[in-house]
């Protein structure tokens, strides 16, 4: 396979196979929403946008970035949504990296939206497809977010050798900028379990694949039979 590693602003054409890498948090917390019951994700153009879809549908959840908000519902942690019922509900998402990095690439054949949590779904729905030419798009930092290139990495070495072993890549993650941000608290809207939760490997067995849906870019779980 042949892989590249591109930040959102080095996309300089569409992708046949992408691969968005968000591990702190955007698609860890995807991943945890689904495995609490949600349907789908909408990943949202902007925060007014988020707001306008939760207007029109008042049972959809919102989460976003940063602190709580008025007509957000959650906030994009990992730690706090693992207890939050979202059965059957649909989940509006915007974040500042990672919903970015997927819409960026939404006219691929296959989108794909990954962090550690489910890794080797990813790699698996990577290798059923035999895909030759991927790109995997690192979303924090302008593409140099260490977590998200070393996830990246990961995942494609996952893809031709299943033995690559995940120890240098998760502590390249658990020392990265992002990873001190997050335990240090920097940022806001954090739960203090967060940093682990995201380097937690193989925690959900389904990958995550992005479509356009009715003009809006959807995310589910998908599990190969």
């Amino acid at each position: 396979m042949d892989a590249r590693f591109l930040g959102i602003a080095d996309l300089t054409e569409t992708p046949s196979v992408a691969v968005v890498v968000d591990v702190m948090r955007a698609y860890t917390v995807a991943a945890w929403a689904f495995a609490q019951g949600a349907e789908k994700i909408v990943l949202a153009e902007s925060l007014d946008d988020a707001l306008a879809l939760k207007a029109r549908h008042p049972d959809w959840a919102a989460l976003k970035d940063g602190p709580p908000a008025p007509g957000f519902d959650m906030v994009n942690s990992p730690g706090m949504l693992r207890s939050v019922d979202l059965t059957g509900r649909t989940v509006v998402q915007k974040t500042t990296a990672g919903t970015v990095g997927a819409l960026a690439v939404k006219d691929a054949e296959l989108v794909l939206c990954a962090g550690f949590v489910v890794a080797e779904a990813t790699a698996r729905l990577l290798r059923t497809r035999a895909s030759d030419h991927v790109t995997f798009v690192v979303t924090g930092e302008d593409g140099r977010a260490d977590e998200d290139l070393a996830c990246a990495q990961y995942i494609a070495g996952r893809v031709s050798e299943a033995g690559t072993d995940a120890a240098p890549f998760l502590r390249r993650a658990a020392e990265s900028r992002a990873a001190a941000e997050l335990a240090q608290g920097v940022r806001r809207g954090v739960h203090a379990d967060d940093v682990a939760l995201c380097l937690e490997l193989d925690r959900f067995p389904f990958a995550m694949v992005a479509t356009s849906e009715d003009s809006l870019m959807v995310l589910r779980p998908y599990q190969r039979p």
